[in-house]
């Protein structure tokens, strides 16, 4: 029996990706300004307000809509620059806007009523109380669900809400409260939610050292590999610890997250929309993954079987986990 398919949420960090995004098969894209209010706030990506309008007005003649992510915590006294933000995205036509901020969702609430809101992962809801506390107070419509949830657990929140979710499928793997990493936010001192990413690139080096190769952040050693082997991008999380006897990755090997094969089992378990990380991605990256899953949830949708994911080689470590979706340890 036929289904509608999954939504497919892909992400655009250029007007070029957005594009490419499109192309390949997305149903929604995401993205954001190029500014503070966007948590992947980095130089030569992100949408000025200009581009931001002819971003939506490309994918609105193509059939898709565009997400705008508002997402990082207003700096005190300067919360005019994210309501700014808001006001631009509904100026601009966005379909939804993505928030954290329980401020932000308030301001949203009352003064565009109509403009959908999403609930960002950064809110880190990750309980059907939570959940009911912002569909019920800021009518929140969807909830990006933590990366930390099995199967079952979705299921169970999805029972008890009245709101989509969505959940992440390729990409990088958090398995921390999302945008709360303390030990990024110690090690490098910038925090995750303002400054948009865990392990920032200026504080990351590689060395050399007796035939291994050496990653760091800051000043910790986060693994060593030997020569020639592939070497994951150093975040604390998912980098080696030694205890006692032991040395090994505590928290998750250094991979990325690929849960194309459990697709069937999330629609099963009435997740709406399906997401993919990547906004500092290349259009190469972009197109390579959208039309790989867009291939997929349409053949879920007809009730046959995904076909297999073809993106190892473009995961961190060259490898892919199914992350907290299949942890036996939970």
């Amino acid at each position: 029996m036929e289904t509608r398919p999954m939504e497919l949420v892909c992400p655009a960090g250029t007007p070029a990706a957005l594009r490419a995004a499109v192309e390949a098969g997305a149903h929604s894209v995401y993205c954001g300004f190029n500014d503070e209010t966007n948590a992947r706030n980095f130089p030569g990506l992100n949408f000025s307000r200009a581009e931001m309008a002819d971003a939506i007005a490309h994918a609105h003649r193509h059939g898709a809509k565009v997400l705008v992510a508002i997402n990082t915590f207003p700096r005190a006294d300067a919360e005019k620059v994210w309501h700014r933000a808001v006001d631009d995205a509904a100026q601009c036509g966005a379909d939804a806007i993505i928030l954290a901020d329980l401020g932000l969702l308030d301001y949203a609430a009352n003064k565009y009523p109509d403009l959908r809101r999403h609930l960002s992962v950064q809110a880190a809801a990750s309980n059907a109380d939570a959940i009911r506390f912002y569909v019920e107070a800021f009518g929140v419509r969807r909830v990006v669900l933590p990366r930390v949830l099995s199967v079952a657990e979705i299921a169970a929140i999805n029972r008890e809400i009245d709101c989509e979710t969505e959940v992440f499928v390729f990409g990088g793997l958090c398995v921390m409260a999302e945008g709360r990493c303390s030990l990024s936010s110690y090690a490098t001192g910038k925090s995750p939610n303002m400054n948009g990413v865990c392990s920032p690139a200026s504080h990351v080096r590689y060395v050399e050292e007796k035939g291994h190769l050496v990653s760091r952040l800051g000043d910790f050693t986060i693994d060593r590999v030997p020569r020639g082997a592939p070497a994951p991008y150093p975040t604390l999380c998912k980098g080696a610890f030694s205890a006692g006897p032991y040395r090994g990755h505590v928290f998750e090997e250094a991979v990325s997250l690929d849960a194309a094969t459990l697709v069937p089992q999330l629609a099963a378990a009435g997740v709406t929309a399906l997401k993919i990380e990547g906004r500092q991605r290349s259009r190469s990256y972009v197109t390579a993954v959208v039309g790989n899953f867009r291939r997929i949830v349409d053949a879920v949708a007809k009730g046959l079987p995904p076909p297999a994911s073809e993106l190892a080689r473009l995961s961190e470590g060259q490898a892919t986990t199914a992350g907290a979706y299949r942890k036996s340890w939970r």
